[in-house]
Parts: structure tokens; sequence; C-alpha cells
């Protein structure tokens, strides 16, 4: 028989000490925290494992999928919503000119209504925008990084996957409007033949090609062309308490991009994202 995963006992025991806290009839209820989240995978994902991480410091918690998580947490409706850096700063200070990492954070920090808080990001895990083009047209453009793709800013065709959200300009080219294809493989197919000379990705999207030896995901350097999109959480303002807080922050300090990838790809595979997310955090235990 195997062993239970750490992970698992630490649910139990907290479970159980929830239990005899429940039969004591003194002591008042911890409040229920409530983690947003929409449908989307990803999101799925992120929801289960901060959720996690506050159970692991004891606290009653569940995972609630709503249409606009953020709207949610400026209501008080949910207590914490994880999501990314780049995307939350578009909606409190779209016209802000943050790209880098820590501006993009800062920036949000500073543009966020009263009564929500960010916690702390994660700088190894992050789902930016990305522009892959086939080797042959990084072998023209004579670089493998954005600054080559602005050099050649003319004439290019760009594609996208149907409803992935865009960059309108990489620096200081504007693209033209995105062609649009079903899926990945629709995509990439399209830019091997040649009928667009970009297509647009993310540094997090399991479809991808990643390895593959025709096409090339070009890189942001420094100052960065694209507005950064690190994980992070958006939490209510003295709704937790400092060791929850904690939990939530040490995320960030066992999070990277490619286990983001590897537990999307998962959860797209049909596995539960709980599942998932406790897998993660038993290889990777939070404050160690």
């Amino acid at each position: 028989m195997s062993r239970p995963s750490r992970h698992y006992l630490r649910r139990l025991a907290f479970g159980l000490t929830a239990l005899l806290i429940a039969g004591c009839g003194g002591h008042p209820q911890p409040p229920v925290l409530s983690v947003g989240t929409t449908s989307d995978q990803q999101a799925l994902v992120l929801a289960h494992l901060y959720a996690s991480a506050l159970r692991g410091v004891g606290a009653v918690v569940r995972v609630e999928p709503v249409a606009d998580p953020v709207a949610e947490i400026d209501t008080g409706e949910l207590t914490v919503v994880p999501g990314f850096s780049g995307r939350f700063l578009s909606v409190f200070a779209p016209d802000s000119p943050a790209r880098s990492d820590r501006q993009v954070y800062w920036a949000l920090a500073g543009a966020l209504p009263e009564g929500i808080a960010v916690g702390d990001y994660a700088m190894t895990a992050a789902d930016k925008p990305a522009l892959a083009v086939t080797e042959t047209t990084a072998v023209a453009w004579g670089g493998t990084d954005l600054r080559a793709l602005v050099r050649h800013c003319a004439g290019l065709v760009v594609g996208a996957v149907t409803g992935a959200r865009v960059p309108a300009s990489v620096g200081s080219c504007t693209l033209p409007k995105a062609r649009q294809f079903p899926d990945d493989a629709a995509l990439f197919a399209a830019l091997r033949a040649r009928q667009v000379t970009a297509a647009w990705t993310s540094t997090a999207d399991p479809g991808q090609p990643g390895d593959s030896r025709d096409t090339v995901v070009l890189t942001d350097g420094r100052p960065a062309l694209v507005r950064a999109e690190n994980v992070v959480p958006l939490y209510r303002r003295n709704a937790l308490t400092e060791y929850q807080l904690l939990a939530i922050n040490q995320v960030a300090g066992v999070l990277d991009t490619e286990a983001l990838v590897e537990m999307r790809r998962a959860v797209a595979g049909g596995a539960d994202p709980q599942v998932v997310v406790d897998a993660f955090l038993d290889e990777h235990p939070l404050g160690r």
C-alpha cells in the first residue's frame, strides 16, 4: 500500500483540528476564506494552489469560480484572487508605461483601490506574451530577440489563437491586427507555411512548440518591450492573519514557469486541479 503524501497528512491534521474546534461550543468558528477564479484552466490551477497554501496554515478555504474575480474582490466578496501582474495592472492602470517585472509590480501596488493589497510576485513564474518566428526568419533578421522584429516591423503579418490577449505594439512597432486561428496547432502550421510572419504565444503556453527546431520564440531583453506577467495574488486588506499572508507569499518562492506549464498541461488533459496542485506541493513544500 502506498504511503500517504505529506500534503495529504497536513490537510488531514488540520481537518481533525477543525473538527475538534467545532466540538467546543465556546469557541468561534474561523472565517471561511474565498479564493476567486474564472473557469480558465490556468486560473483554476493558481486558485487551488493559493487555496492549498492557506489550508496549510489551518485556514478554512473555498475556491469560488466567478465571471469577474477582480470585481468580486473589489466589492469584498472574495478574499484572494491570484493572477498575473500585467493583466491586473491593465485593469487598474491601463495607461501605465511599466514594462519590467519590478516596474509592473510597483505600479500595480500603487494603483490598487483602498481595501485591496498585492502579495509577493513570483519572479520565476510568468505567462508573458511572446512572439514566435521560423528559424529561417530569425536567421534573416540576424537576431532572436524582439528588437530584431522591431527592426523588421514593416510588412509583418501576425497570427494569434482566437481570444488570446495580445499587445497592439512591441516597442516602437505598431502591429497589424492579428489573424485568428482556432488553436495553437493551426497557428504554428500557418507560421511554418509562411502564411504569417510571427505567431503570438506566451511563456507558459503548453501548446507552443518549445524545443522545435524550425521555430524560435523571441526573447525580450532589457529594457523590456512587452509588459511583464508574473504570478501574483491580490487579497483583501485585514482579511488574512500574519501566517495566512506568509503562506500565500511563500508560493512565489516555489513556483516557476516550467511547473506552471506542466500543471496547466495536466489539467488540460483532464486531471483534477486540486490533485495536480497537491502533487506539486508534495515535491515543493512551502516554507522549506
